[in-house]
C-alpha cells in the first residue's frame, strides 16, 4: 500500500465515520493525537530475541456509532526495536534492529462508562520498512542458532502484516490515557523464506507489542 492509497482510506473511513455520528443529535465525533511507548517483540522459535522499547504516534478518530458502542479509527506511525543474539568468533552481543512503519486500525470501543473508561478490539494493518541493524559493526555477526546466517540476512521481513488488538482506555472526554496489546496473525518473516538461504527456508515470527500510551481530544 502506497502513502497515497494509505491517506485515501484514511479519508474515506473518516467520512464514514462522520456520517454515522450524525444519526442522532446526540451523538459526538472527537478527532485526537496520540502517542506512547511500545514494547515490543517477535514470537518465534526461530532466533534468540529480547524485547526492546520504541514509541508510537498518530491520529485518531472517536465516534458514537450504535448503543454502548464507538467507533474508532486511527493512522499511526511507529519505530519499533527488537534484539537479536548473534556472535563471531570472540563476542557475543543482543545486536539491536530498528523497524519503522505506519499503520491504521479500525476498532469497536465498548464503553464501560461512557466517556471514561472503554474497552477496545479490532484489527490493524501495519505497513513496515526493513528490520534494519542499528549498527552495523555486526552486520557480519552469525545469528544465534545458525552456522551462515549473518544479521543483515534478516533485514528484509514481510512489509504487510496484519495483526489484532486488544486494550483498555480509561479517562475523560478530553484525554485518555491507554494500554493496548497487538499480536500479529501473519508470519512477519516470511520474507525471509524466499531468500537464497537454506537456513531460512521455514523461518516463522510472530510480532508482539504493548502499547502504553495517551490520547487527547480536541
Amino acid at each position: 500500500m502506497s502513502l497515497k492509497n494509505l491517506f485515501l482510506v484514511t479519508i474515506l473511513i473518516v467520512s464514514f465515520q462522520q456520517m454515522t455520528a450524525q444519526r442522532n443529535f446526540d451523538e459526538y465525533n472527537r478527532l485526537g493525537v496520540t502517542g506512547g511507548l511500545t514494547l515490543f517483540d517477535i514470537n518465534t522459535s526461530d532466533f534468540t530475541t529480547n524485547q526492546s522499547q520504541g514509541f508510537i504516534a498518530g491520529f485518531t478518530t472517536r465516534g458514537s456509532f450504535r448503543n454502548s458502542f464507538d467507533l474508532v479509527y486511527g493512522i499511526n506511525f511507529s519505530q519499533s526495536n527488537v534484539e537479536i543474539v548473534g556472535s563471531n568468533l570472540t563476542d557475543t552481543q543482543n545486536i539491536e534492529y530498528s523497524i519503522l512503519a505506519a499503520q491504521i486500525n479500525l476498532l469497536g470501543s465498548l464503553n464501560i462508562v461512557e466517556h471514561h473508561l472503554s474497552l477496545e478490539f479490532g484489527p490493524v494493518l501495519n505497513v513496515n520498512g526493513k528490520m534494519k541493524v542499528k549498527d552495523e559493526a555486526y552486520n557480519d555477526y552469525i545469528l544465534d542458532g545458525y552456522t551462515a546466517v549473518r544479521a543483515q540476512d534478516v533485514e528484509d521481513i514481510s512489509t504487510f502484516n496484519f495483526r489484532v488488538l486488544g486494550g483498555i482506555t480509561a479517562g475523560f472526554k478530553s484525554f485518555r490515557v491507554l494500554a493496548h496489546y497487538q499480536y500479529g496473525i501473519t508470519n512477519m518473516l516470511n520474507n525471509l523464506t524466499e531468500k537464497d538461504i537454506p537456513e531460512l527456508e521455514d523461518v516463522k515470527g510472530n510480532s508482539s507489542t504493548l502499547i502504553l500510551g495517551a490520547v487527547f481530544y480536541f
